[in-house]
């Protein structure tokens, strides 16, 4: 039976931010968060090029390969920006994403600090690692899981997108279930939110909708001083995978949106 995506997602700059430099989209074959790096210039533009960039190449079908040859090329937009402006020299961005394969597997992209987590079967669990300073502290048993939120440095990534050709990104295949909650974020949310309380704020919404606006007004009730983007995807039955358009949030919605062109 095809597979389709029931996605929602809410985006906030926060209290503490002037400006939103995450950027996020949603749509029934693919759901993604990019998270402009902070103290560089223009996360807000890294993170809707990337986003818009993706989106409006992504064709009708794809596999890992594809996905990977479309995140290069989106990646390549970013370069270019730079090259006509080198102001913007330094500008990245995270990006975290799931998109239905032509063969029915979900894929998962990631790159940075962004993170996804899956619900499935009542059971939550973090499906993607932190490229940062402060995950390698972990896995070298430097400092103890619980620490990580905390740590000074926590905000030290160590991959991102930057428009440079050696720059890295992972794509794994996994098979999807309906019934399957997806759950998409920028660190404003994870940074200050307990996976716990995350774990069962998701579990217990009852549809996308809610469980992201739930998450986002959770982060700022914690006192966020990021912005916080949150993208919920329920793996549901689907008869046609025509497709629907994708809805931008975040700097999205701001940078590009007249230019998307879907095919």
């Amino acid at each position: 039976m095809p597979l389709r995506l029931n996605v929602a997602a809410v985006s906030d700059a926060g209290a503490h931010r002037p400006t939103n430099q995450d950027a996020a989209f949603a749509a029934s074959w693919g759901a993604a968060v990019a998270d402009g790096v902070g103290g560089g210039p223009s996360g807000d533009l890294a993170s809707a090029a990337l986003i818009h960039r993706l989106v409006a190449t992504r064709g009708t079908e794809m596999d890992a390969d594809d996905l990977l040859v479309r995140i290069r090329e989106a990646n390549w937009d970013i370069r270019a920006h730079v090259e006509r402006d080198p102001a913007l020299q330094g500008m990245a961005t995270t990006f975290t994403g799931v998109f239905l394969a032509a063969s029915g597997d979900l894929l998962l992209a990631h790159t940075g600090d962004s993170r996804a987590y899956l619900l499935r079967d009542g059971a939550f669990s973090r499906e993607t690692r932190d490229d940062s300073y402060v995950q390698a502290l972990v896995d070298h048993g430097i400092i103890p899981p619980e620490a990580a939120a905390a740590h000074p440095r926590r905000n030290i990534i160590t991959a991102s997108l930057a428009g440079a050709e050696g720059d890295v990104v992972s794509v794994a295949e996994r098979r999807p279930t309906v019934g399957d909650r997806w759950l998409l974020c920028s660190d404003g949310l994870t940074d200050y939110v307990p996976e716990a309380d995350v774990a069962q704020l998701v579990a217990d919404a009852p549809d996308p909708q809610a469980a992201a606006a739930s998450a986002v007004a959770l982060a700022l009730e914690a006192g966020t001083r990021d912005n916080v983007t949150v993208v919920v995807c329920d793996v549901v039955d689907d008869d046609d995978r025509g497709g629907s358009e994708p809805v931008f949030f975040g700097s999205a919605t701001r940078w590009f949106a007249e230019d998307v062109q879907t095919a």
